[in-house]
């Protein structure tokens, strides 16, 4: 039978993966028991995850070089080796950080970005291949098994659900146990069972692997390169509709036409070997088309960073800008067959913008650190290696000031500056710090604000008598609710809710409904209302209000705040403990 052969083909390219790529399948399953003991203990081991995930990534493309460039098992054995080495550095370096920065994230994604390129490219260099061939079956192998994974999963997961539903209960956890070793390791191993061995395998095998699809040629071809055509079009005419003024500072721009730009190069790279009427028009016009589209990003990127510095984002666009350019003279000027060069340059400048000294965050670091204290110098506010408030700071300074001490604050670089006060709290500490609120502009003025309590931590509930989870939801109505009673010492205790249009009080009654004690919850919302939006979560003392006298102690825990501000409807999760004296 034709499925028989089908499959018994499918587990043959499955276990050949194994063989041909052994270190990477170790990796991949060690990232997969990482993960299982993450989601079965609910503890977050994110650092030793993402090791192995690049130590996959490592060995993958050491395996391929071994392939192209060597044939003695000596060598594939030092390049196992060597991923194995820089692995185990990766793992020392990240280890000792409390935990994963944005710094090492970015970093982590580059490298493993440039790994995935260097995957494409190794295996073609000086070969009969095309870059363009390997770049091809590398996309069609990500995408088929990404369909048969997401297929895979959708079918056990029908299953999970019919089994838990007609059989007996099982765990929630079944299903991201289910997902991890589907999308961890089957996934990426029949992604590699796809990629043929380049020197090994026969023209028509990689000819066969590396063809487009007719329906991927007609979507390329008289789809995409249309759309583009039209795209490019409204771009060009908005460029010279506002190069006089709003262009230079409209920052809303740069991640469009950096997407742009993405599009152009890795639609020339898939249709480099089609050949119709569109495909080669395409070839010929885009590639010079999209240099004075990115070189007028550029300037605008570069006249912005003289008021606001460089930042890793703005580092990353500028220069992803510049190898736009140089990608569109080079292919403007080499044939098609000569496009790996892409590959190598995008390898290079990725590997650039992670090493120091020119690396994007030391730069930014050292240009957002350089911009405050500017600032501070400006208004007298450095005296004695020390920082003195000011109010008398315009709104302009006020919005750089809070703009880069947030920044500084969220790569976690504010340790860094001596001048600042010891643990030093930027959204507690700012207004005394630097004698003025952190400024908000009009437009973050009414952006919603979302916290959450931090995760795993403690929560003193000595004393209290009582504990009890309620939900806060003000609406313009009148009434009052009894949440919950108790009695103590023969005594009956009741702790009820008074709603005044959107207001609400919380009311602890003893004997008789006589009132103990009252605590307005609009203090919750008035206290985070001009919190940043972007801040996530809070502490446990952040999180904790209380109110107490002679009778009663009430502690109020906020377990998660809502504030819409342009529809003003807040809500928010609440621990009270209650402490009867």
């Amino acid at each position: 039978m034709k499925w028989l052969e089908k499959l018994k083909d499918r587990l043959t390219g499955l276990t050949d993966a194994i063989s041909r790529f052994p270190l990477t399948t170790l990796f991949l399953l060690a990232a997969v028991l990482v993960n299982t003991y993450s989601i079965s203990t609910e503890k977050d081991d994110t650092k030793l995850l993402l090791t192995f995930i690049l130590g996959a990534f490592l060995s993958a493309v050491g395996q391929v070089g071994y392939e192209r460039f060597f044939s003695k098992i000596s060598s594939r054995l030092a390049l196992m080796g060597a991923a194995i080495i820089l692995t185990g550095g990766y793992y020392l370096i990240v280890r000792p950080a409390p935990n994963l920065s944005t710094e090492i994230e970015i970093r982590t994604v580059v490298a493993m970005f440039a790994l995935l390129w260097a995957f494409i490219w190794v295996p073609v260099i000086k070969s009969s291949t095309s870059f363009n061939k390997s770049f091809m079956i590398t996309f069609k192998s990500f995408f088929i098994s990404l369909f048969f994974s997401c297929i895979i999963y959708g079918g056990i997961a029908i299953i999970l659900v019919a089994f838990n539903e007609l059989i007996f209960e099982i765990g929630y956890t079944a299903y991201p146990h289910t997902a991890n070793l589907i999308f961890i390791l089957f996934a990426p191993l029949y992604f590699l069972s796809l990629i043929p061995n380049f020197l090994r395998a026969k023209d028509d095998t990689i000819e066969q692997a590396g063809h487009c699809p007719k329906f991927l040629e007609i979507l390329l071809s008289y789809i995409l390169i249309p759309l583009l055509g039209v795209f490019t079009l409204i771009l060009v005419v908005y460029i010279f509709k506002t190069i006089g003024g709003a262009f230079w500072d409209d920052n809303m721009l740069e991640p469009m036409l950096v997407s742009y730009a993405i599009t152009v190069i890795l639609l020339y790279i898939l249709v480099s070997e089609l050949e119709n009427k569109f495909t080669i028009f395409f070839r010929k016009v885009f590639p010079k088309v999209l240099i004075p589209i990115v070189l007028f990003q550029i300037a605008s990127s570069v006249i912005s960073l003289s008021e606001t510095g460089v930042t890793h984002t703005r580092y990353y666009v500028i220069l992803f800008g510049v190898f736009a350019i140089i990608a569109g003279v080079l292919l403007s000027l080499f044939p098609v067959r000569k496009n790996g060069v892409i590959a190598a340059l995008l390898i290079l400048f990725s590997v650039i913008s992670i090493v120091p000294p020119v690396d994007a965050f030391t730069i930014s670091r050292t240009s957002q650190m350089a911009i405050l204290e500017e600032e501070l110098l400006k208004y007298d506010m450095l005296e004695n290696n020390k920082i003195k408030p000011n109010e008398s700071v315009s709104e302009k300074d006020r919005s750089i000031i809070t703009d880069t001490v947030h920044y500084l604050d969220h790569m976690g670089y504010l340790k860094e500056i001596t001048w600042l006060p010891k643990n030093f709290d930027v959204y507690k500490d700012f207004k005394d710090t630097f004698g003025f609120q952190a400024y908000q502009e009009s437009g973050d003025a009414n952006q919603s604000v979302y916290l959450t309590m931090e995760p795993s931590m403690s929560i003193d509930i000595a004393g209290a008598d009582r504990f009890i989870q309620m939900d806060l939801n003000p609406y313009d109505r009148d009434s009052e609710q009894e949440i919950s009673d108790f009695e103590k010492a023969g005594k009956t205790y009741s702790l009820v809710t008074d709603t005044h249009g959107k207001q609400i009080d919380l009311k602890f009654l003893g004997e008789n409904s006589q009132e103990l004690i009252r605590f307005n919850t609009q203090e919750i919302f008035d206290k985070f209302y001009h919190y940043n939006a972007n801040k996530g979560t809070i502490t446990a003392d952040e999180a904790t209000f209380t109110k107490e006298n002679r009778y009663a102690k009430l502690t109020i825990v906020v377990q998660n705040v809502s504030i819409e501000k342009q529809s003003n409807q807040n809500n928010a999760g609440i621990f009270v403990f209650i402490q009867i004296k």
